[in-house]
């Protein structure tokens, strides 16, 4: 230990490796070096004495060489106790978390200068070493304002992520961003410092409570997904197997009907685990492929006959429809038409894109000869003209009726008489235009 050093007071080489701050330059008072005599003397004896604004003070006694050196050495104590306050001064400023530590080494220092066995200006040093703990006490204040803030703002910030997470916890369901959420909380939270143990304990349990609902309600999501999955996964399986039981079927149109109908159920039934779900929908549509590539092929060879059905009946319309001539002999073209609907049905179906173009050219044929029938029908019917003349002898009884209920003050009566004499003249209307 150096001469003069207090036990306990760090040297220069027990500085901290880890300081982030560089020490700013300390104004260290001109205490060191010149004259030690203004400020002691060694008697003849080799008593040491300290000259101070009480009077001289005894510090020890000098008996290992001529009284220059002991003022030297003596001198020299006092240089270690102005170099101990400097390793202070600048600890404050690389260190400023420190100043209470530092405070207390400084007061203690200054505190030994009474008793110290030491030469030297110690008024200056007692001055510089009050300063020293001054300016450590309001670094110390400062530093507690500091953790203060940082104690508020941290408590503060945590408060705001526990009621994030205790949200989350209730009624998130974005469940990969709601996790990852979580997880950057809990990262933020470990670089939030200085709250104290009670408030940061229950902060943390509401943090953790928030969490744990969250995962909770996360692990009961996926083992209900995982559940309809299996049961999707056994439906669908159901599913594939029907559909493969239909694939040879030759009933097109029956068969049709059920593979829709399968595909109805196969989008109701859910979707399967992953990579399952992709293997049964392969060969769902497999077996399905099967079917309707038979119907296709089978269609195909069908348009083939149908074709030549179609230019069969083509060539019979044209055959027969200059024949067919009703207003010249209505018994014949009656015959013919019979003639070419039993030849017709004898052909067989035509494709499907002209079922529509041979109807209608069929139809009119049959319509020529109706026309023709229902023409000769109203001209020769004797009834028609007797049934419009009752008819209207109704309409004038029924005007009649309303014209005597209307002079007895009947206004409702008459109105409604006269209704049933619109409408009895609307079928005098209609069996005029029979008649014609």
């Amino acid at each position: 230990m150096m001469p003069g050093a207090r036990r306990g007071t760090p040297a220069p080489a027990a500085a901290r490796s880890d300081r982030t701050a560089a020490p700013r330059p300390v104004t260290v008072p001109s205490l060191t070096g010149g004259d030690p005599s203004r400020f002691g003397r060694v008697d003849d004896d080799g008593t040491v004495w300290l000259r101070g604004t009480d009077g001289d003070r005894r510090i020890g006694q000098w008996r290992a060489g001529t009284p220059e050196e002991g003022l030297a050495h003596f001198a020299q104590r006092f240089d270690d106790l102005v170099t101990e306050a400097a390793l202070l001064d600048t600890r404050l400023a690389s260190h400023p978390g420190e100043a209470a530590r530092i405070r207390r080494d400084a007061t203690s220092l200054r505190e030994s200068l009474p008793t110290a066995s030491v030469i030297g200006d110690l008024g200056a040093l007692d001055t510089w070493l009050a300063g020293l703990a001054d300016r450590a006490t309001a670094t110390e204040e400062q530093k507690a304002r500091e953790r203060a803030e940082h104690r508020t703002a941290s408590t503060r910030r945590k408060e705001e992520l526990a009621a994030e997470a205790e949200r989350i916890g209730k009624d998130s369901t974005d469940w990969k961003p709601a996790g990852d959420r979580l997880k950057a909380i809990m990262e933020e939270w470990r670089t939030l410092t200085g709250v104290d143990r009670k408030t940061d304990d229950a902060l943390w349990e509401r943090f953790r409570a928030g969490r744990d609902a969250f995962n909770h309600r996360r692990r009961e999501h996926f083992a209900d997904l995982d559940r309809s999955r299996e049961r999707s996964r056994v439906a669908k399986e159901k599913l594939v197997a029907e559909a493969e039981a239909l694939q040879t079927s030759t009933d097109w149109a029956e068969t049709s009907r059920a593979y829709h109908d399968l595909m109805t159920r196969w989008k109701a039934a859910g979707r399967a685990p992953r990579g399952v779900d992709d293997a049964l929908w392969a060969k769902f549509t497999a077996a399905q492929d099967v079917f309707f590539a038979a119907r296709k092929e089978d269609n195909r060879r069908r348009d083939e006959e149908f074709a030549r059905n179609a230019d069969a009946k083509q060539a019979l319309l044209d055959e027969y429809d200059g024949r067919i001539d009703p207003a010249a002999d209505l018994d014949r073209a009656r015959a013919l038409l019979h003639e070419l609907q039993d030849r017709w049905d004898e052909i067989g179906f035509v494709p499907r894109d002209r079922v529509r173009e041979f109807d209608d050219k069929l139809t009119a044929l049959e319509a020529r000869v109706s026309e023709e029938v229902d023409r000769r029908w109203r001209e020769t019917d004797p009834e028609t003209e007797a049934r419009a003349a009752q008819l209207r002898t109704k309409v004038d009884q029924l005007l009649n009726a309303a014209a005597d209920a209307e002079r007895r003050g009947q206004a409702d009566r008459a109105a409604d008489l006269r209704a049933q004499a619109e409408q009895w003249r609307s079928w005098v209307d209609g069996a005029a235009t029979g008649a014609n």
